[in-house]
This record gives structure tokens, C-alpha cells and sequence, in this order.
């Protein structure tokens, strides 16, 4: 999958890593929260955006998105556990890599585009359940701006 950071261009997964590993590297004393969150928006294809959201607490932060385009007619239940398994794939591969270089500890949060309001109200419970099954925090809106702020900003 080919990331896009807006300050930095085009990279790859790898380059993406040593980037975020850079900027937490930057600032050791500071509290680093990694956070992953996946949008979609529907149209003749249906848009997926999957953000990478690197935030250094206090301070700012830098992220990433990846963007690809599906003929779809997925129901909004499967959509949302499509985008939800999309974040906790490239979450998994990160925190492999974070474990490989020494970064185990960093907290990474997968932040779902479902909230106690709308349709999406009755897939918490399972949603939730399938991030935290799968050894991430997750959390829903208002406190999801990864995906339903960031990521949403580019499947527009």
C-alpha cells in the first residue's frame, strides 16, 4: 500500500515507519500516541482512506494516509467491519515493526467511524470487541477524529 504524508509526499510502508520512528525518536520525554482509523465514502467506486495518525500528546503530530478505490455494494454493517478490519491490518504490521525495534510500549489506538448516534449506534458492541480482541485500544466517536476526521477528509 503506497502512504501519502502531506508535508512529505508519497512512501512506502517502510519509509512511513522509519518516518514516524524518526519523530517519536525526535522527542523521547514526550508521550506518543500511535493511532490507525479507516473511512469510506460512497460513490460510483466506493473510496477507502485508512489514516496513520503518529501524535506526540501536548505537542502536534504528523500522519499518513492511504487511499484505494473498490466496486462495492457492501451494506453500511459490512462497510464499517471492512474498514475496521482494514485498520487493524496495518495496525498489526506496525506494531510488529514497533516491537522489532525496541517500541513495543507505544500505545496504538484504532479509532472506528461508529458513535452512540446514527445508524451506526447498534455496532459498538462488536466492533469495539473485535479491536480489543485483537489487543488495541479502540475508540468511537466524538473520540475517533483518526478516521472520522482525518481519514475522512480524504475520501472526499
Amino acid at each position: 500500500m503506497r502512504y501519502i504524508s502531506p508535508t512529505r509526499g508519497p512512501m512506502d510502508f517502510q519509509t512511513m515507519f522509519l518516518d514516524i520512528m524518526e519523530y517519536v525518536q525526535d522527542a523521547p520525554a514526550a508521550r506518543h500516541r500511535l493511532i490507525i482509523g479507516t473511512d469510506s465514502q460512497l460513490g460510483a467506486d466506493t473510496c477507502f482512506v485508512t489514516a496513520v495518525v503518529v501524535h506526540r500528546i501536548g505537542k502536534g503530530g504528523r500522519y499518513y494516509y492511504a487511499r484505494t478505490w473498490e466496486k462495492t455494494n457492501r451494506s453500511l454493517r459490512q462497510r464499517i467491519f471492512y474498514e475496521t478490519s482494514r485498520s487493524l491490518e496495518v495496525a498489526s504490521h506496525i506494531a510488529a515493526q514497533l516491537a522489532e525495534n525496541g517500541f513495543a510500549d507505544l500505545n496504538v489506538e484504532i479509532h472506528c467511524d461508529i458513535g452512540t448516534h446514527g445508524e451506526t449506534k447498534d455496532l459498538i458492541r462488536e466492533v469495539v470487541g473485535m479491536v480489543v480482541g485483537s489487543g488495541f485500544d479502540a475508540r468511537i466517536k466524538p473520540d475517533s477524529y483518526g478516521a472520522s476526521t482525518v481519514a475522512d477528509k480524504y475520501t472526499k
